[in-house]
């Protein structure tokens, strides 16, 4: 995959991802299928957001390579409810998650 540049304050190690979450203007009103989103499932966490930083792989099992990764600076994904890990830089939040927590990019 082709690297873009982070702008993360934070770098990712081995297979984790560096996720902003995504702005309520970005989470929209309505959902793709035309779907009203009431404002109270809007103040839920969100499981969607936007790739900043990618860490370098996982170490396959022989130790000595990295498991390409599948996501890329830039991608809007979703990831599981539970799978991530909240921080907080500068008063930016962000969401470390497992690329295997990472169900799928958005497009």
């Amino acid at each position: 995959m082709a690297d873009k540049k982070s702008d993360s304050p934070i770098v990712p190690l081995a297979d984790r991802v560096v996720v902003r979450p995504l702005t309520e203007d970005e989470m929209g009103t309505t959902s793709p299928s035309g779907i009203i989103i009431p404002d109270t499932a809007k103040k839920e966490k969100p499981e969607q957001g936007v790739v900043v930083a990618v860490g370098p792989g996982k170490m396959t099992d022989d130790g000595k390579t990295r498991q390409e990764m599948s996501v890329a600076i830039g991608d809007r994904v979703v990831f599981s409810k539970f799978g991530y890990d909240e921080v907080k830089v500068e008063e930016s939040e962000y969401f470390i998650v497992s690329e295997s927590s990472i169900l799928g990019i958005i497009k």
